[in-house]
């Protein structure tokens, strides 16, 4: 048996136990709108001890730990002393397109898509991951296609 399945969580509300057990299944193709554009408001702050203990749930049940805090948040040797830089969010979602493959056990995840609004902000952006090599190389020509136009 085989599936396809839209993920478009309202936000950051989509436990990673449902990304992890499509990906165990190694029979099911998702699409999943990454909210970027949540994450950046309410948890992907430049000082993250001032985002609200809710938010920062949030964010670990929708990455489904909290290692996500390793990717958005890079320690660097600074003048006094270890400082934290916050990554950009291209590299949050590189990270979470790995571990789409490393942890969920996708096959293949072709590089996202940004969404933007009108004034060309990205809102999320969309994830393919699959076990089969067709459906990736279909939704990757797709994407390559439209990357630039992602305006919604």
């Amino acid at each position: 048996r085989r599936a396809l399945c839209l993920l478009d969580p309202y936000g950051l509300h989509l436990n990673w136990e449902v990304v992890f057990k499509a990906g165990q299944m190694k029979s099911i193709e998702i699409f999943l709108n990454f909210p970027v554009m949540d994450m950046n408001m309410n948890v992907l702050w430049r000082n993250l001890e001032k985002v609200d203990k809710s938010q920062l749930a949030r964010m670990n049940a929708f990455w489904g730990d909290e290692s996500w805090r390793n990717v958005a948040y890079i320690k660097t040797k600074g003048l006094f002393g270890d400082m934290e830089e916050k990554a950009t969010i291209e590299q949050v979602v590189k990270a979470y397109q790995n571990r789409l493959k490393e942890v969920a056990g996708f096959a293949y995840v072709p590089d996202p898509i940004p969404m933007r609004n009108s004034t060309g902000a990205i809102l999320y952006y969309l994830f393919f991951a699959s076990p089969n090599k067709t459906g990736a190389k279909i939704v990757k020509d797709i994407f390559n296609k439209y990357k630039d136009r992602g305006v919604i």
